[in-house]
């Protein structure tokens, strides 16, 4: 994508081989090898509007960075809390006291850098101090609706493998 590339320049970084384009409005992550479209993905992103500012629960918008992969060699549906598995698949979780399942971080977590001193890095508007990830959900089902506090959610199979496909170090773009 000629825009990353003129984006990369702009922020001083190398242009990796691998870019996430993840599209909030339509709910949208365009998995790009070089300038080939690999896979699109449907995605939920946040129930309120994007924001990068800290407490918001908005999806950060901006050129981020995956800082680190996650849950490699976990089962499907695999439970973190503070990205540690807990040992159990999201279906052992019980309901909350309202009855309706909690939500879950499953399967696999790519936790987000901003790349943008000011837009998403650095101060409150820092997506890596906000534990801002790509990862899977159990609420698969409702992939397409506006779901969580922030975080870009895929189904655990599709979300694995993503997972599989990327690197730390590999750009992702998050716009309205």
């Amino acid at each position: 994508m000629q825009l990353a590339s003129k984006a990369c320049a702009r922020l001083g970084i190398k242009p990796g081989p691998r870019l996430l384009h993840v599209r909030i409005g339509a709910g949208t992550l365009q998995f790009y090898r070089g300038e080939q479209l690999v896979r699109a993905y449907p995605v939920s992103t946040s129930r309120r509007p994007p924001s990068n500012v800290r407490d918001s629960l908005g999806t950060p918008r901006g050129w981020h960075v995956i800082a680190e992969r996650i849950g490699a060699g976990q089962p499907a549906g695999m439970v973190f809390r503070a990205r540690v598995p807990t040992g159990r698949h999201w279906s052992e979780v019980p309901p909350g006291p309202d009855g309706q399942a909690p939500d879950l971080v499953t399967s696999r977590i790519l936790w987000l850098r901003g790349l943008e001193p000011g837009v998403n890095l650095g101060g409150d508007v820092d997506t890596y101090s906000r534990y801002v990830y790509i990862h899977g959900t159990n609420h698969g089902d409702r992939i397409g609706e506006p779901l969580s506090a922030g975080c870009v959610l895929l189904r655990d199979v599709e979300m694995i493998e993503l997972f599989d496909a990327v690197r730390a170090g590999d750009l992702v773009w998050i716009t309205d």
